[in-house]
């Protein structure tokens, strides 16, 4: 017998279940810009355990639709949001035999941003709300289910550390934005404000944004509108972003 034929008859034979297997789920930190406030996405949940609480969205794999991880993240997420990502990137696994009262269990958080446009958020069987809270208000006010709030803090690090050296807060803004919007955008991900002749030279120098031609005209005098480049919603500076001068 060849090693393909043994390999395959050892398969035809193996029973998946002869050792245990956790529960496994995927978890989603889901920022969005919306009335100048950093704000992130919570369920209500509908069902039991934790029925009531607060929670991240996620849910659990689906063997036969998903055929990767970020399969079930997109599908969570066009499930509550009804838009597409942004931005996608995997933070951190967690698992233990407490983190969950229904038995051993792993999850895989992400951390996702969106445009806060064209969203209606969706409730379904397993959550009672769907709702955008300040993320400041979050961490201040809310015990949110399971291990959540550890989650939750974990990507909101990573999404501050990465705003310090790459352009990720891009990916939160309009088709055209003004440079004072990209900057106000980044200082609110941040939580400081931003020396502004420093951060307009970083961003022209990196040629990442172009100019429309357009003119913003409100109260204020006329800004200059920019859209992105296709590769620039996740460029590498060379140095980390600096903060206001004494």
């Amino acid at each position: 017998m060849s090693i393909t034929e043994t390999q395959s008859h050892f398969l035809e034979n193996y029973d998946i279940h002869e050792f245990d297997i956790p529960l496994t789920s995927v978890d989603m930190t889901i920022f969005t810009i919306e009335d100048d406030l950093l704000k992130v996405l919570l369920v209500k949940r509908a069902q039991f355990p934790a029925k009531g609480e607060w929670a991240l969205p996620g849910g659990f794999i689906n063997l036969k639709s998903d055929g990767t991880l970020n399969d079930t993240v997109s599908r969570k997420l066009k499930e509550k949001t009804g838009v597409e990502i942004s931005h996608l990137e995997q933070v951190a696994t967690y698992g233990s035999a407490v983190r969950d009262p229904r038995g051993w269990s792993v999850t895989i958080a992400y951390m996702a941003l969106i445009l806060n446009e064209n969203i209606t958020l969706i409730s379904d069987e397993s959550s009672e709300e769907v709702v955008w809270l300040p993320i400041g208000d979050i961490q201040d006010n809310y015990q949110l289910a399971f291990d959540h709030n550890v989650i939750l803090a974990d990507s909101y690090q990573r999404l501050k550390n990465k705003v310090q050296y790459t352009s990720l807060p891009i990916n939160l803004l309009p088709q055209t934005f003004t440079l004072s919007e990209l900057q106000k955008t980044f200082e609110l991900i941040l939580g400081y404000n931003i020396e502004k002749k420093s951060f307009r030279r970083r961003l022209l120098a990196a040629e990442i944004i172009v100019e429309t031609g357009e003119m913003r005209v409100g109260s204020n005098r006329p800004a200059k509108l920019y859209c992105a480049k296709a590769s620039s919603k996740e460029h590498f500076f060379q140095r980390s972003i600096e903060g206001p001068r004494n």
